[in-house]
């Protein structure tokens, strides 16, 4: 704890772990509802479509991390959106292509999957909005954002669900709200920089529209001879491409933020191969557990991300980020072991015979967290080298579940042996790199303790 009162920014973890834990709460209350709900079975072809949503969800998070990462350093909101347009364009294409496969791979019907991928580039568009208020630090908005997002996305699906419908017409219902979660992030962002505008007094102009700075006063005055040149209204004439706000930027963040959600998300895919119905469905509920391990640090990584960005603080917020990551990972594991006789109660008894397994579904998610803050001090330094390793690990990974996976046991074993490797030695890189460049002249300003 004492890591953690030495950080400027508690108060901020505090808001943003609360809009984090509101987007799990509802998430993990979608999964135990339709659990129960749709039956065994039914629950794991749901449960597998969220999985390939997540997945067409890697590069909504990779453009929020570098809209936010660019918004930093002074590029104008307009200029955001318009890189989120190109990009939800690029994602629409590719889930019209890949919902004929997805339902043919996970044996599910074709409305299902439709249902699932048309929600990709809406989550695209509201990355963009929530990389916009992380990159202005307004993190009380942020949190507003995340939570009532999820909210939103999720209420209509879980009433679906309650009315005895199936996994179709739940799915095509959180599209619909994450469409209105869109409208709602959009109006939220926009007030973030009506307040910039009135504190600052600041404006520039973006292909013809007005737009705040997201620049502290001075932030360009403190910039060491070398660095990037102050942006202006004529720079942002050239497009994009000119705030480091080009695809190119996304695709490079895509490689990394790919990596992760691809072994997050890899064991349960699996076990739709691997294991019988039953199974697989206990695996999805299982993989619950995982998933709050995984999820509950979010806030770690969202807070501290502006000070990765800054090579001078780069490792140090990196240790600190780990010490809270640890700790949170360590109460979690424990409370997955003591509350494990409860997920029968709530699930059902179908589900006894996983009970004494969730601590190591938490286990595998604990690591995962403390790989998902290192892959994303990479994102910050503008490094994809780590996104290698983590992609080895996978393929090693898979290749043993297909070939020794047998059982709910043998599949979690195997994934949390994967996570432990690949984290330890993506962390060990990751320090030394962040330290290296700490103690090299730094060509990126100290925007100060909070990072902006």
């Amino acid at each position: 704890m004492s890591v953690v009162r030495r950080l400027p920014v508690v108060k901020d973890l505090t808001l943003v772990t609360a809009g984090a834990m509101t987007a799990n709460v509802a998430g993990y209350l979608l999964q135990l509802f339709a659990s129960r709900w749709l039956g065994v079975a039914g629950y794991s072809s749901f449960a597998s479509l969220l999985a390939v949503q997540m997945l067409c969800a890697v590069p909504a998070l990779a453009l929020q991390n570098v809209i936010a990462r660019e918004v930093v350093r002074g590029a104008p909101a307009a200029a955001a959106r318009t890189l989120a347009l190109r990009c939800a364009g690029w994602v629409t294409a590719a889930a019209l292509i890949l919902v004929p496969l997805v339902s043919s791979v996970l044996k599910v019907g074709f409305a299902a999957s439709a249902g699932a991928m048309c929600t990709a580039p809406m989550l695209v568009l509201l990355a963009g909005e929530q990389g916009i208020v992380q990159g202005r630090s307004r993190f009380r908005e942020l949190a507003t954002v995340l939570g009532g997002a999820a909210i939103l996305r999720i209420a209509p699906a879980l009433i679906v669900l309650a009315c005895g419908f199936g996994p179709a017409p739940a799915l095509w219902a959180g599209a619909a709200g994450t469409a209105l979660a869109v409208v709602a992030a959009r109006w939220i962002a926009e007030g973030t920089v009506a307040d910039r505008s009135r504190t600052t007094g600041e404006t520039r102009t973006f292909d013809g529209d007005t737009d705040s700075t997201s620049l502290m006063p001075d932030a360009t005055d403190r910039t060491p001879t070398g660095t990037r040149p102050a942006r202006t209204a004529s720079t942002a004439q050239q497009g994009t491409d000119a705030w480091g706000l080009g695809v190119a930027a996304v695709f490079r963040a895509v490689q990394v933020q790919a990596a992760l959600t691809a072994l997050s998300a890899a064991d349960l895919l699996v076990s739709r191969i691997v294991l019988d119905e039953n199974d697989a469905g206990r695996y999805a509920l299982g993989a619950i557990a995982a998933k709050i391990a995984f999820w509950l640090p979010q806030a770690v990584g969202v807070v501290l991300y502006p000070k990765m960005a800054q090579p001078q603080h780069s490792a140090r917020a990196m240790r600190s980020a780990l010490a809270v990551l640890v700790g949170i990972g360590a109460v979690t594991v424990a409370g997955a072991a003591v509350a494990a006789p409860l997920a029968p109660l709530f699930a059902g008894r179908d589900y006894a015979p996983i009970q004494g397994l969730l601590w190591l579904f938490a286990l595998e998610g604990a690591l995962l967290a403390v790989l998902q803050v290192t892959l994303l001090s990479a994102i910050a330094a503008d490094r994809t080298a780590p996104a290698a390793i983590t992609w080895i690990g996978l393929a090693a990974g898979v290749a043993v579940m297909l070939t020794c996976a047998h059982s709910v046991l043998s599949l979690i074993v195997i994934a949390t042996v994967t996570a432990a490797g690949t984290t330890l030695v993506i962390t060990g890189v990751a320090l030394r790199t962040a330290r290296a460049a700490g103690e090299s002249p730094s060509r990126v300003p100290d925007l100060g303790a909070s990072g902006t």
